[in-house]
């Protein structure tokens, strides 16, 4: 398991997640928001009617709900979340360089 940060245009999270996923993030979370969100029948719940379309409302939390329920067999788990630091913020020193996705 690896370390990862992941946001949805909020705190900054720090999370465990299988080695597979942090060392391909972006692929990852590109799949779960570009195309899991948008066609899986189990993603159903995200998708929200905004007028005459249907659009997709979800957090890294869900993020790791996905890994956990869809993808991996080893369950990723929240660390801590960075009070206080968000998007374009700078990191505290003990988090920079980890692999890091904002959705």
């Amino acid at each position: 398991m690896k370390k990862v940060l992941l946001s949805a245009d909020g705190e900054i999270s720090l999370f465990s997640v299988p080695d597979e996923v942090a060392g391909d993030l972006e692929k990852y979370c590109m799949e779960f928001c570009c195309d899991w969100l948008h066609k899986s029948p189990d993603a159903a719940k995200y998708r929200v009617k905004m007028g005459d379309v249907t659009g997709v409302c979800y957090n890294e939390k869900d993020f790791i709900d996905y890994l956990n329920q869809h993808v991996c067999e080893e369950q990723s788990v929240l660390l801590t979340t960075l009070t206080g630091v968000y998007v374009g913020d700078e990191l505290p020193e003990e988090y920079i360089g980890l692999p890091y996705f904002n959705f």
